[in-house]
């Protein structure tokens, strides 16, 4: 898999609704493999780094970051309670059915245990987080995305957006996760539930997120109208627009 080895465990859906779940993911990842496939933290000849290669072939530590054993917070100085019971997720925008799910819908979901590492634009990384979570692609499935659909706007309880071709989104390692290392994401990381994406810098994905909107043409995040690069790329150093 692209995504690398991940552990599955069961969820509370009957097997039929379950398998219905993963032909729409496999499905709608194949509109996309292509690029998925060409993306720079998979394909690129010369990648920017150091140390042994990952599962992808690059560098394992990026240019121009150093290597961290400690996980620092950084985000925009709020950092919401949101209980399990009052935690939704809306998916909406350039889709066939809105969906809005619990915290039960969530968890009864595939959930996926992957080791990944983590890389912050302010130059650390941290290797050998094992986070548990659904796929986003596994969410995207549920929704339906319309052909014309190619970006997502991702939105957290803090008021916070970050954007992503969908491209990038829907690889195997994108993951919605609510445990770390064995243990509830812990609310100043984004708990209860925020979105990985190893083969980017980490503002793209966003804590406490609340809401995924699907669209037709690419809008700026936060951090990306500040100047922040629009795609994020580690092993090209692609830190700033």
């Amino acid at each position: 898999m692209l995504g690398g080895q991940f552990t599955k465990h069961r969820t509370g859906l009957t097997m039929s609704k379950t398998e219905k779940i993963i032909q729409a993911r496999l499905r709608l990842r194949e509109r996309f493999l292509s690029k998925i496939k060409s993306s720079p933290s998979i394909s690129d000849p010369e990648p920017m780094g150091s140390g042994p290669l990952n599962r992808h072939g690059m560098p394992r530590l990026p240019i121009d970051q150093f290597e961290t054993r400690k996980w620092p917070v950084l985000d925009l100085g709020v950092h919401p309670e949101i209980s399990k019971e009052a935690w939704r997720l809306t998916l909406d925008g350039a889709v066939q059915k809105d969906c809005t799910l619990t915290w039960a819908d969530l968890m009864n979901l595939e959930q996926i245990n992957n080791v990944q590492d983590f890389h912050c634009v302010t130059t650390w990384s941290r290797f050998d987080l094992n986070f548990m979570g659904v796929r986003l692609s596994t969410l995207a499935a549920l929704a339906e995305p319309l052909p014309a659909a190619g970006y997502i706007m991702c939105h957290g309880f803090d008021g916070y957006t970050t954007n992503l071709p969908l491209s990038e989104a829907l690889k195997d390692d994108v993951l919605l996760v609510s445990q770390v290392d064995g243990q509830p994401l812990p609310r100043e990381h984004g708990g209860p539930v925020r979105m990985v994406v190893p083969q980017l810098y980490a503002w793209k994905g966003a804590k406490w997120i609340h809401r995924i909107e699907f669209m037709t043409e690419d809008r700026l995040g936060y951090w990306e109208t500040r100047g922040y690069s629009n795609t994020a790329y580690p092993w090209r150093n692609d830190r700033y627009s």
